[in-house]
């Protein structure tokens, strides 16, 4: 999973790094203000791909006594880091830009241009989203989008995805903007189209926010993996009952599991170790993502 990670964010880095170039000299070249917004949200998101690869890299630490679960949260951190970018940069940006547009619209020269380059971006952004949606599905199942997304505990797919299908409704916004400000002759429908493109970002940006923070604060597994681990220990002959079962994932391939159960009274120390250690073991076989298994046995009171 980690590898389709990467794979999807180096294709939407090259992608964005190209377009926003094209962007900034069609910019420059016809005065679009929703042109120039629309450069500043490439680059946005291509500094943002470089902030999830560094997440995924600096997730890939070894424990240390410092860190002994790992350094999987980066993931989450980064993540939420992007969140903040795509608010505070590209969203504020683009608003800041479409409101100056207003303030002082002025027309827009050789349209065509901003058309080619326009085109030319969506189909680079088309690739990049078909590829970041294609490697979701793979973790997606029989599971609705919107439930795949909130229950997704490797984030930088999603983001990448969000950001992609931000950037495809932006080129859209864009293209109408100027393409109205051309044909009806009224300017500031170009500042109207790079306040909108803004907006889209900031609604990007909260709902990224929104979903990576509950990773990045501590979400437990899944409900069918907490219910399993449960139905495992009640099965087995030397616990009574589990009373308790905790999940914490400390980054997308690794969930820390805690159980407290009550053990069979009449087994002596030996035993109970034995029994601790083969629910260990089968719990790990059943979820590879499980690293760590803490078991506080009791004697049952029955």
């Amino acid at each position: 999973m980690a590898s389709g990670s990467k794979k999807v964010i180096y294709a939407a880095l090259i992608g964005n790094g190209l377009i926003s170039i094209t962007k900034f000299i069609a910019a420059v070249i016809t005065g679009s203000s929703a042109m120039m917004s629309e450069g500043i949200h490439s680059v946005v998101d291509t500094g943002n791909q470089v902030l999830l690869l560094m997440g995924l890299k600096k997730a890939e630490k070894p424990a240390d006594a410092d860190f002994p679960f790992g350094h999987g949260k980066e993931v989450y951190f980064w993540s939420f880091v992007v969140a903040i970018m795509i608010f505070a940069v590209g969203s504020g940006i683009s608003i800041y830009e479409g409101i100056h547009s207003l303030s002082d619209p002025h027309e827009i020269t050789n349209p065509m241009v901003n058309y080619i380059v326009l085109g030319l971006a969506m189909i680079f952004e088309a690739f990049a989203w078909y590829f970041a949606w294609k490697e979701f599905n793979k973790t997606k199942g029989d599971r609705s989008y919107y439930e795949a997304v909130r229950k997704e505990k490797d984030p930088t797919t999603f983001v990448v995805l969000f950001e992609d299908s931000a950037a495809m409704l932006g080129l859209m916004v864009a293209f109408v903007g100027v393409f109205l400000s051309q044909v009806t002759g009224i300017l500031i429908f170009d500042g109207i189209a790079s306040i909108v493109i803004g907006v889209i970002l900031g609604g990007t940006a909260i709902w990224l926010a929104h979903e990576t923070k509950g990773l990045l604060i501590g979400e437990s597994a899944d409900r069918e993996i907490i219910e399993s681990i449960q139905k495992m220990g009640n099965a087995m002959n030397s616990i009574h009952m589990v009373k308790e079962v905790l999940t914490l994932h400390m980054g997308p391939q690794y969930i820390l599991v805690t159980i407290n159960a009550d053990f069979v009274s009449e087994l002596n120390s030996d035993q109970v170790e034995s029994g601790t250690a083969e629910l260990s073991t089968e719990i790990k076989k059943m979820y590879p993502r499980v690293k760590r298994v803490f078991i506080e046995a009791e004697g049952d009171s029955k």
